[in-house]
């Protein structure tokens, strides 16, 4: 719970401004972006947590560069599994996002410029609202998937109870460990929340209908 809620706040501040961009730009680099932001859709988790290991790792260029600046290495502690999930579980977030921003059009932003607002003035006071159901779900995606990380987390935090051990990896290693009744007790609070995430997306973006009245 606390690397989803960490993972989900990191990823909602980073992915605006993306997101941001990506829905507005036409450079040449959107879909290189946006390919990189979708890799980890395609990629096996294990070979992201395995790239990921080595770039964290004492000889990797990022894990040289926290050495420098004094954090040491961050695989297999609590900082490498948020490092981890961000990437994986950032086309969860910023997708939505994007979605939603792109959703909102043209007319809305030139009409709070006629207004005199500034850009900033009209992100949060005219985008943001917009896009609010956009945002719930990349929320909820993001941390219902971060939940759900088995082996991305396994790479790169390994099982180490009270630091890096998520409940995934706690599901396999009391199957491992013939130890079926705690890993039906985990599973089934899984399949309960994934239930809870699902019905909380299809609310929230469930189509208003507005039905016209008959005239009078």
């Amino acid at each position: 719970m606390k690397l989803a809620s960490v993972t989900t706040v990191i990823l909602l501040a980073l992915g605006s401004p993306l997101a941001w961009w990506l829905a507005r730009t036409r450079s040449a680099w959107k879909g290189p972006v946006s390919a990189l932001v979708a890799l980890p859709i395609v990629l096996p988790p294990t070979v992201i947590g395995f790239y990921l290991l080595i770039a964290l790792g004492p000889n990797g260029p990022l894990g040289q560069l926290t050495q420098w600046v004094g954090l040491g290495v961050l695989p297999f502690s609590f900082a490498g599994l948020v490092i981890a999930s961000v990437f994986y579980s950032m086309p969860f977030v910023v997708q939505p996002i994007q979605n939603a921003f792109e959703t909102i059009g043209e007319r809305p932003l030139e009409v709070a410029a006629s207004l005199g607002a500034s850009p900033l003035d009209t992100f949060f006071s005219v985008v943001l609202p917009l896009a609010k159901p956009g945002y719930v779900s990349a929320a909820v995606m993001g941390f219902a998937h971060t939940v759900g990380e088995f082996g991305v987390v396994l790479m790169i935090g390994g099982n180490i109870p009270g630091q890096t051990r998520v409940l995934s990896v706690a599901i396999y290693d009391h199957v491992e460990a013939g130890e079926f009744t705690e890993a039906h007790r985990l599973a089934a609070g899984m399949v309960v929340f994934a239930l809870v995430v699902l019905v909380t997306l299809y609310g929230v973006n469930r189509p208003v209908r507005h039905d016209a009245q008959p005239a009078r």
